[in-house]
Protein backbone atom coordinates (compact mmCIF):
# COMPACT_ATOMS: atom_id res chain seq x y z
CA UNK A 1 0.00 0.00 0.00
CA UNK A 2 2.87 2.37 0.78
CA UNK A 3 4.22 1.89 -2.75
CA UNK A 4 0.80 2.56 -4.27
CA UNK A 5 0.36 5.78 -2.31
CA UNK A 6 3.90 6.90 -3.17
CA UNK A 7 3.27 6.20 -6.86
CA UNK A 8 0.08 8.26 -6.98
CA UNK A 9 1.54 11.07 -4.91
CA UNK A 10 3.83 12.06 -7.79
CA UNK A 11 2.05 10.42 -10.72
CA UNK A 12 2.48 12.46 -13.92
CA UNK A 13 -0.71 13.64 -15.62
CA UNK A 14 0.34 11.72 -18.74
CA UNK A 15 0.30 8.45 -16.76
CA UNK A 16 -3.21 9.08 -15.46
CA UNK A 17 -4.40 9.95 -18.97
CA UNK A 18 -2.82 6.76 -20.32
CA UNK A 19 -4.54 4.62 -17.66
CA UNK A 20 -7.94 6.13 -18.47
CA UNK A 21 -7.45 5.92 -22.24
CA UNK A 22 -6.40 2.27 -21.87
CA UNK A 23 -9.58 1.59 -19.91
CA UNK A 24 -11.77 3.06 -22.63
CA UNK A 25 -9.92 1.08 -25.31
CA UNK A 26 -10.15 -2.17 -23.33
CA UNK A 27 -13.91 -1.93 -22.75
CA UNK A 28 -14.49 -0.70 -26.33
CA UNK A 29 -12.86 -3.89 -27.63
CA UNK A 30 -14.73 -6.04 -25.09
CA UNK A 31 -18.03 -4.52 -26.23
CA UNK A 32 -17.30 -5.71 -29.73
CA UNK A 33 -16.60 -9.27 -28.57
CA UNK A 34 -19.38 -9.94 -26.02
CA UNK A 35 -21.95 -7.12 -26.25
CA UNK A 36 -24.99 -7.09 -23.96
CA UNK A 37 -26.96 -5.37 -26.73
CA UNK A 38 -26.07 -5.92 -30.37
CA UNK A 39 -24.32 -2.85 -31.72
CA UNK A 40 -27.09 -1.86 -34.11
CA UNK A 41 -26.18 1.80 -34.03
CA UNK A 42 -23.51 4.06 -35.50
CA UNK A 43 -20.93 3.30 -32.88
CA UNK A 44 -18.23 5.70 -34.08
CA UNK A 45 -20.58 8.64 -34.56
CA UNK A 46 -22.02 7.97 -31.12
CA UNK A 47 -18.50 7.96 -29.66
CA UNK A 48 -17.64 11.29 -31.32
CA UNK A 49 -20.70 12.98 -29.82
CA UNK A 50 -19.79 11.71 -26.35
CA UNK A 51 -16.11 12.57 -26.81
CA UNK A 52 -17.03 16.26 -27.18
CA UNK A 53 -18.15 16.18 -23.56
CA UNK A 54 -14.88 14.53 -22.55
CA UNK A 55 -13.07 17.64 -23.76
CA UNK A 56 -15.36 19.99 -21.83
CA UNK A 57 -14.95 17.87 -18.69
CA UNK A 58 -11.17 18.07 -19.04
CA UNK A 59 -11.33 21.85 -19.31
CA UNK A 60 -13.53 22.16 -16.21
CA UNK A 61 -11.40 19.74 -14.20
CA UNK A 62 -8.20 21.57 -15.11
CA UNK A 63 -9.76 24.92 -14.22
CA UNK A 64 -10.91 23.71 -10.80
CA UNK A 65 -8.04 21.34 -9.98
CA UNK A 66 -6.40 23.97 -7.76
CA UNK A 67 -9.44 23.87 -5.44
CA UNK A 68 -9.09 20.11 -4.99
CA UNK A 69 -5.34 20.35 -4.38
CA UNK A 70 -5.84 23.20 -1.90
CA UNK A 71 -8.52 21.31 0.04
CA UNK A 72 -6.27 18.22 0.22
CA UNK A 73 -3.32 20.26 1.46
CA UNK A 74 -5.48 22.13 4.00
CA UNK A 75 -7.12 18.99 5.39
CA UNK A 76 -3.72 17.31 5.69
CA UNK A 77 -2.09 20.28 7.42
CA UNK A 78 -5.00 20.64 9.88
CA UNK A 79 -5.26 16.86 10.34
CA UNK A 80 -8.96 17.25 9.65
CA UNK A 81 -11.22 14.53 8.29
CA UNK A 82 -12.11 10.86 8.60
CA UNK A 83 -8.65 9.60 7.64
CA UNK A 84 -7.16 11.51 10.59
CA UNK A 85 -9.91 10.71 13.10
CA UNK A 86 -9.98 6.91 12.69
CA UNK A 87 -6.56 5.38 13.35
CA UNK A 88 -5.53 2.16 11.66
CA UNK A 89 -3.15 0.63 9.17
CA UNK A 90 -2.54 2.52 5.96
CA UNK A 91 -4.69 0.21 3.84
CA UNK A 92 -7.67 0.90 6.10
CA UNK A 93 -7.28 4.67 6.17
CA UNK A 94 -6.85 4.77 2.40
CA UNK A 95 -9.96 2.61 1.98
CA UNK A 96 -11.96 4.88 4.30
CA UNK A 97 -10.78 7.92 2.37
CA UNK A 98 -11.80 6.42 -0.96
CA UNK A 99 -15.18 5.39 0.47
CA UNK A 100 -15.92 8.90 1.77
CA UNK A 101 -14.88 10.39 -1.57
CA UNK A 102 -17.14 7.93 -3.39
CA UNK A 103 -20.08 8.65 -1.07
CA UNK A 104 -19.96 12.44 -1.38
CA UNK A 105 -18.46 13.21 -4.77
CA UNK A 106 -20.24 10.40 -6.63
CA UNK A 107 -23.32 9.03 -4.84
CA UNK A 108 -24.51 12.16 -3.02
CA UNK A 109 -24.13 14.68 -5.84
CA UNK A 110 -25.69 12.14 -8.19
CA UNK A 111 -28.74 11.82 -5.91
CA UNK A 112 -29.04 15.60 -5.56
CA UNK A 113 -28.99 16.11 -9.32
CA UNK A 114 -31.95 13.76 -9.63
CA UNK A 115 -33.92 15.59 -6.93
CA UNK A 116 -33.25 19.26 -7.81
CA UNK A 117 -35.02 20.22 -11.05
CA UNK A 118 -32.55 22.84 -12.32
CA UNK A 119 -29.59 20.53 -11.64
CA UNK A 120 -31.41 17.62 -13.30
CA UNK A 121 -31.49 19.60 -16.55
CA UNK A 122 -27.68 19.42 -16.64
CA UNK A 123 -27.51 15.76 -15.62
CA UNK A 124 -30.15 14.58 -18.09
CA UNK A 125 -27.62 15.14 -20.89
CA UNK A 126 -25.91 12.01 -19.57
CA UNK A 127 -29.19 10.11 -19.25
CA UNK A 128 -30.48 11.05 -22.69
CA UNK A 129 -28.02 8.64 -24.33
CA UNK A 130 -30.12 5.89 -25.93
CA UNK A 131 -27.11 3.63 -26.57
CA UNK A 132 -25.28 3.21 -23.27
CA UNK A 133 -21.71 2.03 -23.73
CA UNK A 134 -18.25 2.84 -22.41
CA UNK A 135 -18.30 6.28 -24.09
CA UNK A 136 -21.44 7.20 -22.10
CA UNK A 137 -19.16 7.37 -19.07
CA UNK A 138 -17.54 10.40 -20.73
CA UNK A 139 -20.81 12.21 -21.46
CA UNK A 140 -21.37 14.96 -18.87
CA UNK A 141 -22.48 18.52 -19.50
CA UNK A 142 -19.79 21.01 -18.41
CA UNK A 143 -22.24 22.38 -15.84
CA UNK A 144 -22.48 18.94 -14.25
CA UNK A 145 -18.69 18.70 -14.29
CA UNK A 146 -18.62 21.86 -12.16
CA UNK A 147 -21.09 20.36 -9.65
CA UNK A 148 -19.04 17.21 -9.37
CA UNK A 149 -15.76 19.10 -8.96
CA UNK A 150 -17.20 21.23 -6.15
CA UNK A 151 -18.54 18.17 -4.35
CA UNK A 152 -15.14 16.56 -4.77
CA UNK A 153 -13.63 19.52 -2.93
CA UNK A 154 -16.14 18.96 -0.11
CA UNK A 155 -15.45 15.23 -0.09
CA UNK A 156 -11.68 15.71 0.04
CA UNK A 157 -12.02 17.94 3.09
CA UNK A 158 -14.46 15.61 4.89
CA UNK A 159 -12.25 12.61 4.14
CA UNK A 160 -9.08 14.45 5.06
CA UNK A 161 -7.57 12.90 1.96
CA UNK A 162 -4.02 13.75 0.88
CA UNK A 163 -3.53 14.33 -2.82
CA UNK A 164 -2.25 10.77 -3.40
CA UNK A 165 -5.53 9.31 -2.12
CA UNK A 166 -7.47 11.82 -4.22
CA UNK A 167 -5.62 10.62 -7.33
CA UNK A 168 -6.21 6.97 -6.38
CA UNK A 169 -9.92 7.69 -6.00
CA UNK A 170 -10.25 9.70 -9.21
CA UNK A 171 -8.47 7.01 -11.22
CA UNK A 172 -10.58 4.22 -9.71
CA UNK A 173 -13.77 6.26 -10.14
CA UNK A 174 -13.11 6.86 -13.84
CA UNK A 175 -12.28 3.20 -14.46
CA UNK A 176 -15.36 2.01 -12.58
CA UNK A 177 -17.52 4.41 -14.57
CA UNK A 178 -16.13 2.94 -17.78
CA UNK A 179 -16.71 -0.58 -16.43
CA UNK A 180 -20.30 -0.12 -15.31
CA UNK A 181 -21.38 1.77 -18.44
CA UNK A 182 -19.70 -0.60 -20.89
CA UNK A 183 -22.01 -2.58 -23.18
CA UNK A 184 -20.67 -6.05 -22.47
CA UNK A 185 -22.30 -9.18 -21.15
CA UNK A 186 -21.54 -10.45 -17.65
CA UNK A 187 -23.07 -13.73 -16.40
CA UNK A 188 -26.09 -12.74 -14.31
CA UNK A 189 -25.06 -14.79 -11.28
CA UNK A 190 -21.57 -13.24 -11.28
CA UNK A 191 -22.94 -9.73 -11.76
CA UNK A 192 -25.33 -10.10 -8.84
CA UNK A 193 -22.62 -11.52 -6.59
CA UNK A 194 -20.24 -8.67 -7.40
CA UNK A 195 -23.01 -6.10 -6.95
CA UNK A 196 -23.10 -6.91 -3.25
CA UNK A 197 -19.92 -4.85 -2.99
CA UNK A 198 -19.28 -2.88 -6.17
CA UNK A 199 -21.37 -1.26 -8.89
CA UNK A 200 -21.60 -3.69 -11.79
CA UNK A 201 -22.72 -3.21 -15.40
CA UNK A 202 -26.18 -4.75 -14.87
CA UNK A 203 -26.70 -2.76 -11.70
CA UNK A 204 -25.87 0.55 -13.34
CA UNK A 205 -27.78 -0.22 -16.53
CA UNK A 206 -30.95 -0.19 -14.40
CA UNK A 207 -30.21 3.45 -13.59
CA UNK A 208 -30.24 4.24 -17.33
CA UNK A 209 -33.77 2.88 -17.84
CA UNK A 210 -35.76 5.50 -19.73
CA UNK A 211 -38.59 5.63 -17.20
CA UNK A 212 -39.04 6.31 -13.53
CA UNK A 213 -38.89 4.84 -10.94
CA UNK A 214 -35.83 2.92 -12.18
CA UNK A 215 -34.09 6.10 -13.35
CA UNK A 216 -34.02 7.17 -9.71
CA UNK A 217 -32.19 4.14 -8.36
CA UNK A 218 -28.61 2.81 -8.23
CA UNK A 219 -26.74 6.11 -7.93
CA UNK A 220 -23.42 4.55 -6.93
CA UNK A 221 -20.22 4.48 -8.95
CA UNK A 222 -17.65 2.35 -7.10
CA UNK A 223 -19.31 0.90 -3.99
CA UNK A 224 -22.82 -0.50 -4.19
CA UNK A 225 -23.31 -0.36 -0.42
CA UNK A 226 -24.52 3.25 -0.49
CA UNK A 227 -27.57 2.33 -2.54
CA UNK A 228 -28.28 -0.60 -0.24
CA UNK A 229 -27.84 1.46 2.92
CA UNK A 230 -29.99 4.37 1.70
CA UNK A 231 -32.54 2.08 0.02
CA UNK A 232 -32.04 3.33 -3.52
CA UNK A 233 -31.04 -0.09 -4.87
CA UNK A 234 -33.08 -1.86 -7.56
CA UNK A 235 -32.76 -4.88 -9.84
CA UNK A 236 -34.61 -5.99 -12.95
CA UNK A 237 -35.31 -9.50 -14.16
CA UNK A 238 -33.50 -9.11 -17.47
CA UNK A 239 -31.12 -6.23 -18.17
CA UNK A 240 -31.34 -7.00 -21.91
CA UNK A 241 -34.90 -5.66 -21.90
CA UNK A 242 -33.92 -2.24 -20.58
CA UNK A 243 -34.76 0.68 -22.86
CA UNK A 244 -32.15 3.43 -22.54
CA UNK A 245 -32.60 7.18 -22.75
CA UNK A 246 -35.20 9.49 -21.22
CA UNK A 247 -38.92 9.49 -21.87
CA UNK A 248 -38.77 13.29 -22.22
CA UNK A 249 -35.97 13.33 -24.84
CA UNK A 250 -36.34 10.28 -27.08
CA UNK A 251 -36.06 12.10 -30.41
CA UNK A 252 -32.65 11.65 -32.07
CA UNK A 253 -32.46 15.35 -32.87
CA UNK A 254 -32.46 16.00 -29.12
CA UNK A 255 -30.26 13.26 -27.69
CA UNK A 256 -27.63 13.01 -30.44
CA UNK A 257 -27.10 16.64 -31.42
CA UNK A 258 -24.25 18.29 -29.52
CA UNK A 259 -25.64 21.80 -29.92
CA UNK A 260 -29.00 20.79 -28.49
CA UNK A 261 -27.39 18.80 -25.68
CA UNK A 262 -25.34 21.82 -24.64
CA UNK A 263 -28.43 24.02 -24.47
CA UNK A 264 -30.82 21.58 -22.74
CA UNK A 265 -30.16 23.04 -19.26
CA UNK A 266 -31.41 26.41 -20.53
CA UNK A 267 -34.54 25.06 -22.19
CA UNK A 268 -37.90 24.90 -20.38
CA UNK A 269 -38.13 22.13 -17.80
CA UNK A 270 -40.00 19.05 -18.95
CA UNK A 271 -41.92 17.18 -16.31
CA UNK A 272 -41.33 13.43 -16.34
CA UNK A 273 -44.39 11.32 -17.17
CA UNK A 274 -45.88 9.31 -14.33
CA UNK A 275 -44.28 5.84 -14.03
CA UNK A 276 -46.20 2.84 -15.34
CA UNK A 277 -48.30 0.82 -12.86
CA UNK A 278 -46.31 -1.71 -10.75
CA UNK A 279 -47.62 -4.71 -12.66
CA UNK A 280 -46.08 -3.33 -15.87
CA UNK A 281 -42.67 -2.70 -14.34
CA UNK A 282 -39.83 -5.21 -14.63
CA UNK A 283 -38.56 -4.54 -11.10
CA UNK A 284 -37.21 -7.60 -9.34
CA UNK A 285 -36.17 -5.88 -6.12
CA UNK A 286 -36.28 -2.32 -4.87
Amino acid sequence: MENLVAFFEDIPSSYRALILASGVLFFWILEGIVPLFSTGYRRYRHAVVNAVFTLTTMVVNLALAFLIVTSADLATSLEFGVMHWIPGPMWLTVLLGVMVLDLISAWLIHLIQHKVAWMWKFHLVHHADTHVDVTTALRHHPGESVFRALFTVLAVFVAGAPIAVVFIYQTASALFSQFNHANFRVPQSLDRALSLLIVTPDMHKVHHHFQQPLTDTNYGNIFSIWDRIFRTFAEVRDSRKIVYGLDTHMAESEHSNVRNLMTIPFQPYRRRPDPPPPEEQDILKQ
